[in-house]
């Protein structure tokens, strides 16, 4: 493994890119069942609610992905790769949740929340703590 350091986020990271492509074809089967044609974004609430997951999970991954790296970097890999399996479990909670009723993705939302909050905060404060060690 020396000559490929980071295998934990790189599968961290596929996993999370394999999630948004699950939402995205979360939202085409809603469109199909709602009745919703291309290139509407609207239609009834429960399709409403699917395409919004799928653009908030879509929000989210500039903000995952760099937190997930700069941790992997600065920390730990083992430990990106696992919160960054806890980030896609908590999606795909939030995803199913949301579909069902908006009130129900709350869970998923903090799970996912809390795991990114890790990585970013984690990386940062190991790096400012190294930085007034010197």
């Amino acid at each position: 493994m020396d000559s490929f350091p980071y295998p934990f986020a790189v599968l961290a990271t596929a996993l999370a890119l394999f999630v948004y492509v699950w939402t995205g074809a979360v939202v085409g089967k809603a469109r199909k069942a709602h009745g919703v044609n291309y290139p509407d974004t609207s239609g009834p609430d429960a399709f409403n609610r699917i395409w919004r997951a799928h653009q908030n999970t879509l929000e989210q991954l500039p903000l995952f992905l760099p937190s997930l790296w700069l941790f992997a970097l600065i920390v730990s890999d083992l430990w990106a790769g696992a919160l960054g399996l806890v980030w896609s479990i908590g999606r795909v909670i939030y995803v199913k949740g949301y579909a069902r009723a908006a009130e129900k993705r709350e869970t998923g939302f903090v799970i996912a929340t809390l795991a990114t909050a890790v990585l970013l905060f984690g990386a940062l404060g190991t790096t400012i703590w190294q930085m007034l060690g010197r």
